[in-house]
């Protein structure tokens, strides 16, 4: 079976934090003499990311029943800083955030795999072709690879799924049924990974996809859950 180089939690969860906000704070400090930036947590002048705001995106694990014996461990609450960061890149095309939100979500990855576990497919929920054509970029696979994930694109969307962010818990779970499908995963071990999660809903139809595609799905982590879901 082939599939992209896996994750292995023992050798990617952890890097090196202090270094890798060294190079953040260069090229903000770079990219500030060329453009005008500011803070996308607090609005602050002259800085992709500020200090006390990078401090705000440290991992506070928070983990919950996704289906039954499976969880999803998100990194951080979807409210304040966290939130306001996410939406940057998401809506304002900042893509220098997805280095910080990135190793949030790697770490989410490495709490919800069980100790011991070896290879493992990082499998991202995709982006609607709609929101890929008005970003440029697929923000789940883009937050992936900043975070030092190498994300195996084993899931396909069919038909037309409404926005989620309109519908309540029972109209997204009928929304995204039946919608995705996945492809080179018999036999493998995956983990599924999302930018926020709010009921879940998503992330379980792709617990159902890859299940059928052959996977023994071992979790599925965010960067985010949305505050009023969190335990």
């Amino acid at each position: 079976m082939n599939i992209d180089p896996p994750y292995r939690p023992s050798q990617r969860a952890t890097g090196t934090a202090t270094a890798a906000a060294a190079v953040a704070r260069a090229c903000n400090g770079a990219l500030a003499l060329l453009l005008p930036v500011w803070c996308a947590g607090c609005d602050a002048p002259d800085v992709v990311l500020c200090g006390r705001c990078r401090d705000l995106l440290a991992p506070r694990m928070r983990r919950r029943p996704l289906t039954a014996g499976l969880a999803v461990c998100s990194a951080l609450p979807f409210d304040g800083v966290p939130a306001r960061t996410l939406r940057a890149l998401k809506e304002d095309g900042r893509t220098a955030l997805a280095r910080p939100l990135g190793l949030a979500l790697a770490a989410a990855v490495a709490a919800v795999l069980p100790p011991g576990t070896g290879d493992v497919a990082v499998v991202p929920i995709p982006s609607s072709r709609r929101a890929f054509r008005r970003r440029g970029y697929d923000v789940t696979r883009l937050l992936a690879r900043r975070g030092g994930l190498q994300p195996f694109g084993a899931l396909t969307t069919s038909g037309r799924a409404l926005d989620q962010r309109a519908l309540g818990r029972a109209a997204r779970a009928d929304n995204v049924a039946g919608t995705m499908h996945a492809r080179g995963v018999d036999g493998a071990d995956v983990v599924v990974v999302d930018d926020v999660v709010t009921t879940g809903a998503t992330l379980r139809e792709a617990v159902r996809a890859l299940t059928a595609g052959g996977a023994r799905v071992l979790g599925a982590a965010t960067v985010a859950a949305t505050a009023r879901h969190a335990p």
